[in-house]
């Protein structure tokens, strides 16, 4: 079964002192016993400043090596500070410029997918006037051309602005038109359409993350069913900050997940 761990459930334990990104890897394949994982850039970067500066090329390749030691992939590759949209032209620049190194450090790594952020507040979700879905539009596609050519996808989260609304998403989707352009599908969170969000955007989905309230959810079978029946092969990626006692609640998340995922295929099959 296709499960990974998000590097962002390990963020208190991170904030904490107790783990770095080569601990995650330690953790996720000897603990958890997976050879897939869902890289956070959160464990390297620069915070200080308001672009999230990422860690120098040396360090990357370190990243690279221990992964190749332990036989790893790197399914997706969840990158905060480097979203595409802000109202000022400058930091717009600033921050495409952002998400190209990430791009670098993306192909360095081996990543399947890489999920680059609309941009937006992570409160409220508007509709995209002209401007922005054009610019959203023109860099996706710009990005999902490089990924092509290099061999992996590429597209935004539904996690902040307007990208908390499913039918701005498809909107996008439908715009940007490229094999290499996807989504990383958060499942059932959305700011409106939320009953039909998920199946909304399934065609682009090439990714997915479950929290704690989207496994315990009366429907979460139905929507991976839905998933699985549309044609989707991908990872069900578990991404759950429990405030406290992260490797344990992380045994309870992983075990929800597999049950749910495997209710659905059984049905899917039948």
């Amino acid at each position: 079964m296709n499960i990974s761990i998000g590097g962002y459930s390990f963020y208190n334990t991170f904030l904490d002192g107790k783990m770095d990104v080569f601990g995650y890897l330690e953790t996720v394949k000897y603990r958890y016993r997976m050879d897939a994982v869902d890289l956070w850039n959160g464990f390297f970067i620069d915070r200080s400043g308001p672009i999230y500066k990422l860690a120098d090329e040396s360090y990357i390749r370190k990243i690279r090596e221990a992964l190749d030691e332990k036989e790893m992939s790197v399914v997706n590759f969840a990158v905060d500070g480097a979203h595409l949209w802000d109202p000022d032209p400058d930091m717009r620049e600033k921050l495409y410029g952002n998400a190209l190194a990430h791009l670098d450090a993306a192909e360095i790594l081996g990543a399947e997918t890489v999920r680059i952020d609309t941009g937006g507040s992570y409160k409220e979700a508007e509709p995209m006037p002209d401007e922005q879905f054009e610019y959203l539009v023109k860099r996706y596609r710009e990005l999902a051309e490089r990924a092509g050519d290099n061999g992996y996808t590429v597209g935004p989260e539904n996690h902040m602005g307007a990208s908390l609304l499913p039918r701005e998403m498809k909107r996008i989707a439908e715009e940007v038109r490229h094999p290499a352009f996807g989504f990383l599908l958060h499942l059932g969170r959305w700011r409106a359409d939320e009953a039909e969000g998920d199946e909304m955007v399934a065609p682009w989905t090439i990714h997915t993350h479950f929290d704690a309230k989207t496994a315990v959810h009366p429907d979460a079978e139905k929507k991976v069913r839905s998933l699985l029946a549309g044609g989707y092969r991908g990872y069900w990626g578990v991404e759950y900050n429990a405030p406290g006692n992260q490797y344990v609640e992380m045994e309870w998340i992983i075990g929800a997940v597999k049950r749910i995922v495997s209710n659905a295929a059984r049905v899917v099959q039948e």
